[in-house]
């Protein structure tokens, strides 16, 4: 695959703004907003196209938004983008420490996760949550970022 025949970063906030259309985040906003942030986040972290591309699609697999096969095999991205949304990407019943492992071990991932962590962890949008769920994940980014050395 050439340069040329890339998907441009317009293109996949398109792709990840339609994939994900119908969902919202935890407090009801449309759940592109928490992607723009995180590839926001991203490029404000000086990370590259490869690493923005895959802000956005950082949850397009694990929330079935695409599926494996299209990203792996169909969509016209980089091996890098690809390993890092796939590094990205939760598996079922997967302990936090492995996830964790997985980010560490793939290059360019943990700016991404980092930026998400912020965005999820953003104080203005724990606020809006009701107090149970604002305290378990404010625990769960919490330990997340203890695992990847970001504490």
């Amino acid at each position: 695959m050439t340069d040329n025949a890339l998907l441009s970063l317009t293109e996949v906030e398109a792709i990840a703004r339609n994939a994900h259309a119908a969902q919202t985040d935890k407090a009801g906003r449309p759940y592109a907003e928490h992607l723009q942030a995180v590839a926001e986040g991203v490029r404000a972290r000086g990370g590259d196209d490869e690493q923005i591309a895959a802000a956005w699609l950082h949850d397009a697999v694990e929330d079935d938004a695409v599926s494996e096969d299209w990203l792996l095999h169909k969509a016209a991205l980089t091996r890098h983008t690809k390993d890092i949304v796939m590094a990205l990407t939760r598996r079922p019943g997967e302990p936090p420490e492995s996830y964790a492992e997985r980010i560490l071990a793939t290059p360019g991932a943990l700016l991404v996760k980092e930026s998400d962590l912020a965005h999820n962890a953003n104080p203005a949008r724990l606020a809006a949550l009701d107090e149970p769920t604002r305290a378990r994940l404010a625990q769960k980014y919490a330990r997340m970022r203890e695992l990847l050395g970001l504490a």
